[in-house]
């Protein structure tokens, strides 16, 4: 008998602990920061005057946001781009959080963050992770990055005694029935504290914070075979991760490549960090000025241009065939999935798609299709949005995976390798 492919060992493995590693959208940005430096990236800051030339290059925005490129020559011909977002659904902490109930408990009041499955936040361990804004020297401010890594709340079920109705379906209230444990009634004042202690800062130092619940169940490889794999924000950290893996492992070409994470995809891209903003047209620009080209090089460097706009696809059901189109429905481990609407949700064309197709050809990557049934409607991604404000040839791409915008999704753990090669051969095209 043929021995099982340990998934973990590869580049599976690796994106897996990836996002094991990354709660919050800030955490995506810091750990691929790291990548980068250690990769020999020189960070650059919008603040700050850009003396570029030949080289590889980051830089971030609001720490949730990041744009890396490689310039191989002053005379590049265009931008070869991948976009994925950073951000996942969640629960937002509020400001002043704690909440006596009952007087036996301390509660944390939360609102949601994006379009989640709340009924699998229910019954699992959780906790707070995300960003602190602190008191610097001289009235200066600082961040710092928190995660406090234990089991610290939990979202408990009503009981079905005292919901009997609660399986034929249940419409949850955001501020009723989805604010998590933090503790006992002698816990009050304390969820600062946890927090400070976590991030290694005084309580009182602390002016600002966007924390998240994130789900505390570690990615897992499932299956007969190992042909599945679970994780919390697969959508769209597995993204992030695998065509990452391809921007580092790329040859240089006649081409600048460049690499995207944006934040806020699922709350509609509009901050100053989303994909709808201006920080890639300014960062384009940017390396276009710094190196001496005229405006007229920018132009016909855009419009030579081309992105794969990388945000996951659904996977076909097995218990429910009905809700997937009749003809394009995309399975697990089958390859990288094509996204189609007439609509423009997405910004697939017949030329994008057929340019996108000979890449996963040359990669020898199997690919499929996906459109929405006819009457249903679907969700929009980041290529339709940044092209707003660079106007390039985009195709939206994705991995088939089940239980999109649940704290705990899958997919196939053969997929990932596919779009790590397909981004590699995108990037030296």
């Amino acid at each position: 008998m043929a021995q099982k492919k340990n998934f973990y060992e590869g580049i599976t493995g690796r994106m897996l602990d990836f996002i094991d590693e990354s709660p919050t959208c800030f955490h995506v940005i810091d750990n691929l920061k790291k990548r980068l430096v250690k990769e020999g990236f020189v960070e650059l800051k919008e603040s700050e005057k850009w003396n570029l030339s030949e080289g590889r290059y980051f830089v971030t925005r609001n720490d949730s946001s990041i744009i890396s490129f490689k310039i191989p020559k002053k005379d590049f011909k265009g931008f070869y781009m991948i976009a994925s977002h950073s951000d996942s659904p969640s629960f937002k902490i509020k400001e002043n959080p704690e909440m006596e109930t009952a007087g036996a408990y301390v509660k944390l009041n939360v609102e949601k963050y994006g379009g989640m499955l709340c009924a699998e936040w229910f019954d699992r361990p959780l906790s707070v992770a995300g960003r602190l804004i602190v008191k610097g020297k001289n009235s200066s401010i600082k961040t710092k990055l928190v995660n406090v890594d234990r089991d610290l709340l939990m979202l408990p079920a009503l009981a079905i005694h005292m919901n009997r109705e609660a399986n034929d379906g249940y419409k949850y209230n955001a501020q009723n029935d989805m604010l998590p444990i933090f503790g006992d009634e002698t816990s009050k004042d304390k969820f600062f504290e946890v927090v400070a202690d976590a991030a290694d800062v005084k309580k009182e130092d602390i002016l600002g914070h966007d924390l998240f619940l994130y789900n505390r169940v570690k990615p897992t490889v499932w299956g007969s075979e190992g042909e599945f794999i679970a994780s919390s924000r697969l959508d769209d950290q597995e993204c992030v991760y695998t065509t990452f893996e391809g921007f580092l492992n790329s040859k240089d070409s006649d081409n600048a490549a460049v690499h995207c994470v944006f934040d806020n995809e699922e709350v509609g891209s509009g901050t100053k960090q989303g994909a709808a903003s201006t920080f890639l047209k300014d960062t384009l620009t940017r390396i276009n000025d710094s190196l001496g080209r005229t405006s007229e090089e920018f132009y016909t460097a855009v419009a030579n241009s081309f992105m794969i706009s990388a945000d996951n696809a659904h996977a076909i059901h097995p218990n429910h065939l009905d809700k997937a189109d009749p003809v394009n429905r995309p399975v697990m481990n089958k390859g990288i999935v094509i996204k189609y609407n007439a609509n423009q949700k997405y910004t697939t064309d017949a030329v994008s798609a057929a340019m996108f197709k000979l890449v996963c050809e040359k990669a020898g990557v199997p690919y499929q299709s996906f459109t929405n049934r006819s009457d249903m409607a679907g969700g929009s991604t980041l290529g339709n949005i940044s092209t707003s404000q660079v106007a390039v040839n985009t195709v939206d791409i994705g991995l088939a995976q089940l239980a999109m915008h649940s704290p705990y999704e899958s997919a196939g753990s053969r997929d990932p390798e596919y779009l790590a090669l397909a981004s590699k051969v995108f990037y030296e095209s």
